[in-house]
């Protein structure tokens, strides 16, 4: 399978959101959720002190232009109460006050600057790992996209081959619905098509603005964790199918699993007033098990070097830490400990979705690692789906 990786750019976002203006925020707006006595608890549980985002959190929690009114407009309103009765005073009144009451943020109001930004992130990453990976918009054969959060036709892909811009002739393999596994399912991707040509090369590029999942009117508890959870970031990395200087990472192993039935334990559900990540208290024990099945697949890829062989370096996007405990318990006895220590501090500053793992890959890589050493990549999305790769640091 050898594809060759470069050290990824990743782009956090600019403007830095402290849990304490998310907790204040929350609660003036939700005094009485049953939550409510809680949320300092809840809050310190997640261990992130500050995520970046892309768009300020006053964007986010900002009423609609249109106020109560709506798609309704003020000229209709005025008609239907002239012919109720009302004289011309108590109409002036009234639509002056019904104008005057804040409103959710349409999904256009929500989705259009948080589009524009994952373009211009995602702009900024790809030209980042070019610079890197010491090569130009012109070697670029192959250009694989992922984002989720902000649903747009044309996508990502064609908003990069124009900003780059790429040649015409580049292959583009858009792919908004990966989340969470996008970072290693497209590397998974890109392996496949640099083995098929390898003078081929493949320009990764992911950029996730999650923080539109930020509802401020959804007083359920899952929506209070998913405002504390999510970053935005926008990631890129350059993989062919030989060894350059540049390369960090040989990918020789490929792996993917999706369980059945469990497509409703995550999802996005789009509302009118934008995007929702709705989650259900199953997905970590689902998730699990994705785990249990990427240990069976290394158990048996080594079967014949059971006692020596071990990853030096797990670099996994399971989530949450709730996960990463679960994979810490399952490892074999003989592995040795702190496997997980850059999966752990990506997860200080947010979670980052589908661009986690190269975030994660680009900590371990500025750690620096032994070359010869072994890696894997992990990551579970909403499906649920897995796909975890192996490799060697060079």
């Amino acid at each position: 399978m050898a594809a060759y990786l470069c050290p990824p750019a990743v782009i956090h976002g600019e403007h830095a959101v402290k849990t304490s203006q998310i907790v204040a925020e929350v609660r003036d707006r939700h005094p009485h959720a049953a939550w409510a006595p809680r949320i300092d608890g809840i809050a310190a549980s997640t261990g992130i002190e500050t995520r970046g985002w892309m768009l300020p959190l006053e964007t986010a929690v900002a009423p609609g232009a249109s106020g109560a009114l709506g798609a309704l407009g003020a000229g209709r309103a005025q008609e239907a109460l002239a012919r109720g009765g009302f004289t011309e005073q108590d109409v002036e009144r009234a639509i002056a006050a019904l104008e005057a009451v804040p409103a959710p943020q349409t999904v256009q109001e929500r989705t259009a600057p948080a589009w524009e930004a994952v373009q211009s992130y995602g702009e900024r990453a790809a030209r980042g790992a070019l610079q890197i990976a010491g090569l130009d918009t012109a070697d670029v054969d192959c250009l694989i996209t992922s984002n989720s959060t902000t649903p747009a036709l044309p996508g990502l892909d064609i908003a990069l081959a124009n900003r780059l811009p790429l040649r015409p002739g580049t292959m583009l393999l858009p792919a908004t619905q990966w989340a969470c596994v996008a970072g290693t399912r497209s590397l998974a991707l890109a392996a496949e098509l640099v083995a098929a040509d390898p003078d081929r090369v493949v320009l990764v590029v992911i950029s996730e603005a999650l923080s539109t999942t930020y509802q401020p009117a959804d007083d359920t508890l899952e929506s209070l964790i998913v405002r504390l959870l999510f970053a935005d970031t926008a990631v890129a990395a350059v993989v062919t199918g030989r060894p350059r200087r540049e390369s960090v990472l040989r990918l020789d192993g490929a792996w993917h699993h999706t369980l059945p039935g469990t497509q409703d334990l995550h999802r996005l559900e789009t509302r009118a007033d934008g995007t929702h990540f709705v989650m259900d208290r199953r997905g970590p024990r689902a998730v699990q098990e994705t785990v249990t099945a990427m240990w069976e697949w290394l158990r048996t890829r080594y079967q014949d070097d059971p006692d020596s062989w071990h990853p030096d370096t797990l670099l996994a996007h399971p989530g949450g830490t709730r996960v990463l405990e679960y994979m810490e318990q399952t490892m074999p006895d003989a592995w040795p400990s702190g496997l997980l220590d850059h999966s752990r501090a990506g997860y200080t500053s947010g979670n980052r979705g589908g661009a986690a793992v190269f975030d994660i890959l680009r900590r371990a890589h500025d750690a620096g690692q032994k070359a010869g050493s072994r890696a894997v990549l992990y990551a579970a999305a909403p499906g649920l789906t897995a796909t975890a790769l192996e490799g060697e640091w060079l």
